[in-house]
């Protein structure tokens, strides 16, 4: 954690306050919260927010379905290792499986026209915004039935059935009893994947060349050398923006978790 994690975060906060000639100043500071890098962090957090709620639903859908499945062991293990090959499946590799599916030319692009609906006629493009929500949606579903599952098995029969011998139907049960007991879990695994989908940068920046003007991409750009005279330590203030969102969100995390766990020990 002190070579990977620390040291490296406080080298990015002491270079987000430094000029080229090692001074003090604010200056990168506020380059990086306007105009175009301030965009960057708005797209940055909207592409997060969709790629964390949407795959949270779909994957508490896909993970309540293996945990209610009558004899589901292999069914489980299945889905388990499938879920942790695809939540680590991601960079240029998934970037060139949607454009041979999805992209303007792609396969099942193709094989829409040929039945009357044309994907790019209604607007959809597989490299604006929309088309890398779609594409997250690919490791983020994954990651969430991973992490949510433990939290599914926490929900003791017991209580379910104390539920049904007083009378309360399926839907009650959930609403008084399972519903509020998985809420905190719920949260904080969409907190996961709003982290995951804002440090994610392989991904978008091979699907879209960098012209989505996100975060990570911008961060990118400085450390391959893509910078303006006396701009250098721009890209460590957009860093430092990083780290504080995402300690913002792992805090929340970690609060979240912690009342979670007082119901699954």
């Amino acid at each position: 954690m002190t070579l990977g994690l620390l040291l490296p975060m406080i080298a990015v906060a002491v270079g987000a306050f430094e000029t080229n000639n090692g001074g003090f100043t604010f200056n990168n500071i506020s380059a990086a919260t306007h105009g175009i890098y301030l965009h960057g962090f708005w797209q940055s957090i909207i592409l997060s927010v969709f790629t964390s709620i949407l795959p949270a639903i779909f994957g508490l859908l896909i993970a309540y379905a293996i945990f209610t499945a009558k004899r589901g062991n292999v069914l489980r293990q299945v889905v388990i290792t499938a879920s942790g090959v695809f939540a680590n499946f991601g960079g240029v590799p998934l970037a060139f499986l949607f454009i041979a599916s999805l992209g303007s030319s792609g396969l099942i692009t193709h094989w829409l026209a040929n039945i009357g609906f044309n994907l790019y006629g209604y607007g959809f493009s597989l490299y604006s915004l929309s088309g890398v929500i779609v594409v997250y949606l690919y490791f983020q579903i994954p990651l969430m039935v991973l992490v949510i599952l433990p939290a599914l098995e926490g929900l003791r029969p017991a209580w379910r059935e104390a539920a049904e011998n007083m009378g309360a139907r399926t839907w009650e049960y959930w609403r008084f009893v399972g519903g509020p007991v998985l809420l905190p879990s719920f949260l904080g695994c969409v907190l996961l994947l709003f982290g995951s989908a804002l440090s994610a940068y392989a991904t978008a920046e091979a699907l879209t060349n960098g012209t989505i003007p996100l975060t990570a991409i911008q961060i990118g750009s400085f450390l391959n050398g893509n910078v303006i005279a006396g701009q250098e330590n721009i890209g460590k203030a957009l860093g430092l923006g990083m780290v504080v969102i995402i300690a913002v969100a792992m805090i929340i995390y970690v609060m979240l978790q912690r009342r979670a766990a007082k119901w699954l020990r």
